[in-house]
Parts: C-alpha cells; structure tokens; sequence
C-alpha cells in the first residue's frame, strides 16, 4: 500500500501498521511480529473479554460495579464517575464521561472475582488463544499494561469487522453510542461535546480535533494509546487500522496519524489490492 511510505517520516525509532479489509484481506508494513507497550489500546482488548464474560453468564452489563449506583456498563463507558487513574469519585454515575484507566481495573477485578480465573489468563483464553494472538499479553494494570504486535492487532480488528468471540447484538451495542449526549475530555485532544463512547470502544462521531483521519465515518470506533499506538474500524467501508511504534503520543502522533489514515482510506477506497510489504 502506498500509504505504507508515510511511516518512514515519523519521528520514531520503529513503527509498523497493518490494514484489514471485511474479506480478510490484510497488508501490513514494518516488523509485524515486533512487541510493542500498547498503553490505552489496552482497554478494548480488556473490554472484549469482558463482554465475553458476559455473553458466558460469568457477569451482567447491569450488574453493580464500581462506586454505589455504577455498573459493568458504566464502567465500560466511562461514565461511572471514577477518576482517571484513582478510585476517587468525582461524579455521579451517568452523570459525566470520565475517561477512567481505574475502571478497567475494577473490570478486570469483577471478572476475576465472579470466574475464578485471574483476568490475565482470562484474556489470554477467552481473546488471544482463539485469535492466535500469540505475541499478547497483559503484563501490568487492565488499563493501559498490555503489550501485543501489529500481526495480533490485524486478528483482533479481522474480529471487530466479523465477530466471532461474541454475539452479533453484543457487538452492535460495544460500537455504538452509550449514554449519549455526554461531554468529556478525550486524553490528548481536549474537551469534545460530546464525548461519545461505547463498551470500551470510543467512537469518532462528529469530535474536532481527533486521531482518526477527516474521511473517516462517524462511525468508526477504536482506541488509540499514549505509547505510540492506535486501533480504528471503520464499519461504514469496512476496513480496519492499526498502527504501533514506539515513540510516545505528541504532536508528531496529531498530524501523522490523521494523515496516514485518510491516506488508507483514500487508497482502499480505489479498490487498490493488499498484500504485505
């Protein structure tokens, strides 16, 4: 993919980048097998097993979690009033989105608790063994501690744009918008009205300034890290992005990722073929 080339001018030490279409196709660029500290791309890989906890009975959306009046759900979409990186609360569930890195822990914590299995195990069987994600792991907090490769993210978006791990409906509602309406602060990018998310996933919607490309739909979800990382869908054409490197989230990430999207976007749209670089 030319697109591809506009890796070689980002001011990182390494980097690699993989595109995904709905017919499996796959193109990818760099060392595809390198490991790379994913940071926040962690949470919709946490939030997949925990909706896989759910479809298996193991826990409920509804179900209390987190500070008094909070479910797993609030906790997913960040609306559950915990702060960023402590069990403080700051807000009344439903009332604000509040990006929390401590609710995946608590996440994690209710999922180890109602199983028996330790979350890290239950993600590696329920998410990465059945991917043949074999370069994943969580190794630190649910938050933000993972670690993966672009191979790995490639079947992890191939499940994203035909789900198999989970339902059908279970998967419409993780993309879509919960408790709409919501402003917040998106890390990086400023206060955006609103702030939509879904189940772990946060969506593009209409949001100025954004990491996801100007072409890409309102529809598009994903998550992006502060190490250097990002994941989007783009269900409306039905093509997925990854991109990993190992320099931290900057201004450099603000006008390169924009631009490499639109960039994958633009080509996939001509109808261009993949195939690895």
């Amino acid at each position: 993919m030319r697109a591809f080339e506009q890796l070689r001018n980002w001011p990182v030490g390494n980097a690699a980048a993989g595109v995904v279409t709905a017919d499996g196709a796959v193109a990818t660029t760099g060392d595809a097998d390198h490991v790379f500290r994913l940071a926040s791309v962690t949470k919709p890989l946490v939030a997949y097993a925990v909706l896989v906890a759910v479809e298996e009975g193991a826990i409920e959306l509804e179900q209390p979690a987190g500070p008094p009046g909070a479910t797993v759900r609030h906790l997913l979409a960040h609306t559950s009033g915990l702060a960023f990186d402590t069990r403080e609360v700051v807000a009344e569930p439903g009332a604000k989105r509040i990006y929390s890195s401590a609710g995946f822990e608590l996440l994690a914590e209710l999922v180890e608790a109602e199983s028996g299995i330790a979350f890290p195990e239950y993600l590696r069987e329920a998410v990465f063994e059945p991917l043949g994600m074999i370069h994943s792991a969580l190794d630190g907090p649910a938050g933000h501690g993972a670690t993966s490769s672009v191979t790995d993210l490639t079947r992890f978006a191939a499940e994203l744009l035909e789900p198999a791990l989970i339902s059908t409906e279970t998967h419409r509602e993780a993309t879509g918008v919960q408790f709409p309406g919501l402003d917040g602060i998106l890390p990086g990018y400023g206060r955006q009205r609103p702030n939509d998310w879904g189940l772990g996933f946060e969506i593009r919607d209409g949001k100025s300034p954004h990491w996801t490309g100007s072409t890409n739909s309102g529809r598009s979800y994903g998550h992006f890290g502060q190490s250097g990382t990002f994941l989007w869908v783009d269900p409306e054409i039905r093509v997925a992005c990854v991109a990993l490197s190992d320099e931290n989230f900057g201004d450099w990430a603000r006008g390169a990722w924009p631009a490499f999207s639109d960039a994958v976007i633009a080509e996939k749209s001509l109808g261009v073929n993949t195939g690895a670089e």
